[in-house]
């Protein structure tokens, strides 16, 4: 499908939650990089799951069990086809990008990285994709060293080459920053990183929604997603990893299912994808996870990309014809993501926002766990607006206009 061929007003009836009013005005959900909004199709597998299928997966002989392992693995298959891996092995549940980042990095990181060694991130990450390496680089020794930035939001890429050494070992990156916007190259990072026989773990919580995926060509080391950034349900995430790095980490958790045998003088773990999957999982949302992506797969990521670029542009170019130079705009990269953050001059994020919300527009404000790069731009937070499908021309243009009241008061 073609952005062309995308019916707008059809997409939007597929979600309940937009077709509501909030203190009185017509919503204009514009938080996507928070979490994105669910379609019927989602929330009726989730209620169907409960209401006909609801068991333990892998260990009942029952006829409900075995459905719902069946509806569980045909989810892990989506994934491995959504990302192109090798094989749905490689595709890890989690409960969402977190606690992906920290499987790596209290598994391969503390089994793997002794004093002296570097990890390498960004100073546009994630809180997420900062504290765990914090942790593992204070437990094993290993040193933390940070990519630096431009002032338009673009990683200094010969800074990143600079820094790359024998001594590098592990390379965390988020691929589309979720405060900026920035898609960051990150074929040219898992090259580089790879002539070093660095690992690379990529952060694609902005990116699952919005950008054409395949491990395989991309030869990543590590992949994060989230379900609720993709449509899907909260509490679902996917950590993919090269069956070969997965293997030979330690397990993440004990418990149930990522067992072989247990006896009480030793206990041999079960292989992959299982080792990393302990106890029971959060069944009925995986499963509805899989309409989500088919959700996405039927409209194309390159027709939401289109879309979601078109108004991305609107907005910024709505922005500057404001007439103002009381409005700044932070991530100006000429590659980005439908997000796009600013600031009133002499008014707080905050109080934009809440103004924002009192004419029914939902935009996220803060520091969008982000606090290092709000330091480097000398700012406590900004506001963000972040597009979606089922977004409209008409509601950036109601933004635009309740901004310029707010510059003209």
């Amino acid at each position: 499908m073609n952005v062309a061929s995308l019916d707008i007003s059809s997409i939007r009836n597929q979600f309940p939650i937009l077709h509501q009013q909030v203190n009185g005005h017509p919503l204009i959900y514009l938080d996507n990089a928070a979490t994105t909004q669910k379609p019927l199709s989602v929330i009726e597998a989730l209620d169907n799951y409960y209401k006909f299928h609801n068991a333990n997966i892998h260990r009942g002989a029952h006829a409900l069990a075995d459905r719902s392992t069946g509806f569980y693995e045909d989810t892990r298959k989506a994934v491995q086809s959504f990302i192109n891996a090798k094989e749905a092995a490689e595709c890890i549940f989690t409960k969402g990008v977190t606690e992906s980042i920290n499987l790596v990095a209290q598994t391969y990181g503390k089994a793997f990285l002794k004093p002296g060694d570097e990890v390498l991130i960004s100073y546009m990450e994630h809180h997420s994709n900062i504290v765990p390496w914090q942790m593992v680089c204070e437990e094993t020794g290993a040193k933390l060293k940070v990519i630096p930035i431009h002032a338009n939001g673009e990683l200094d890429m010969n800074a990143f080459h600079q820094l790359l050494s024998a001594q590098t070992k592990i390379v965390a990156c988020v691929w589309a920053s979720n405060a900026l916007g920035t898609i960051n190259p990150v074929k040219e990072i898992i090259e580089a990183a790879h002539q070093y026989k660095a690992v690379v773990l990529l952060d694609g919580a902005q990116a699952g929604s919005h950008l054409p995926i395949n491990v395989q060509t991309l030869d990543v080391d590590f992949l994060t997603l989230s379900s609720h950034k993709l449509y899907g349900p909260t509490g679902v995430g996917v950590l993919y990893g090269k069956r070969e790095l997965l293997d030979k980490m330690p397990p993440y958790q004990g418990g149930g299912e990522m067992i072989k045998d247990v006896s009480f003088e030793k206990t041999t773990y079960n292989d992959i994808p299982f080792k990393f999957e302990a106890g029971t999982p959060n069944i009925g949302d995986v499963i509805a996870f899989k309409d989500a992506l088919d959700f996405v797969n039927d409209l194309g990521k390159e027709a939401i990309m289109q879309w979601e670029t078109q108004l991305l542009q609107h907005f910024v170019m709505g922005l500057k014809e404001l007439g103002s130079n009381r409005i700044k705009l932070f991530g100006t990269a000429p590659h980005k993501v439908a997000v796009q953050s600013f600031l009133i001059e002499g008014k707080h994020p905050f109080d934009t926002g809440l103004l924002l919300d009192a004419k029914g527009i939902a935009v996220r404000t803060g520091h969008h766990c982000t606090q290092p790069l709000m330091k480097f731009f000398g700012i406590e937070g900004t506001v963000r607006a972040s597009f979606a499908i089922y977004n409209t021309i008409e509601e950036i243009d109601s933004l635009l206009a309740t901004l310029q009241k707010m510059i003209n008061r």
